[in-house]
């Protein structure tokens, strides 16, 4: 399994919850912690104001599912199927991914901060308006895919590849352009000032 940002151990669990069929369920406000979900459905459900806290998914299915303002804080997702999900306003403040597949994942707004996501497949997945400050995304790939005015201050983006990605409006100030790779990444001419700044360039208007 991936480690945690500074070799944190997950949180513990205390339930477990194995083969739940949640599948097109729609859930409210219903509150989970410390809770260990084993081979979850969840194709095609809906939540509203849930929270999960310190929550372990294993092998969980978010196909297609739809998320609105909940929160996955400090959870733990491994071996996750996200195809096609929607995070719109959602928190998954401190959670970490390993081994999922983000494929034509969409988020809208949220705070994704301090989020580990190191390695992962972002190619066909979309960020808009999140706050990913100080997120792990070390190795990461990221081509051909969408991270547009997204918070990634801080972030940790040592050998992640953004190439063909589109960046524009994001917070770029965290990128080392020798240790990423940026060919044919979109982005607009102020952010190409902050990378020629990064790159030890004197940059001039005349």
């Amino acid at each position: 399994m991936a480690e945690r940002r500074y070799g944190e151990a997950p949180p513990k669990t205390d339930t477990t919850l194995a083969g739940a069929d949640w599948y097109g369920r729609t859930i409210e406000r219903e509150r989970h912690a410390n809770t260990l979900f084993v081979d979850l459905d969840m194709i095609e459900a809906q939540t509203q104001g849930a929270i999960f806290h310190e929550c372990t998914f294993r092998r969980a299915r978010f196909n297609a599912s739809t998320h609105q303002a909940s929160a996955f804080v400090n959870c733990t997702f491994v071996s996750c199927k996200f195809f096609d999900s929607r995070f719109t306003e959602c928190k998954f403040v401190g959670s970490m991914f390993d081994a999922c597949d983000f494929d034509q994942m969409q988020v809208t707004g949220g705070d994704w901060s301090f989020t580990g996501l190191p390695g992962a497949v972002l190619d066909r997945a979309a960020f808009k308006d999140a706050r990913l400050r100080e997120a792990d995304l070390t190795g990461a790939s990221c081509k051909g895919g969408s991270l547009r005015d997204v918070d990634l201050s801080g972030a940790w983006l040592h050998g992640a590849d953004f190439s063909a990605c589109d960046l524009r409006g994001s917070d770029l100030s965290a990128i080392d352009p020798e240790n990423v790779r940026l060919k044919d990444a979109i982005i607009t001419i102020d952010q190409t000032i902050a990378i020629a700044e990064a790159l030890g360039l004197d940059v001039r208007t005349k």
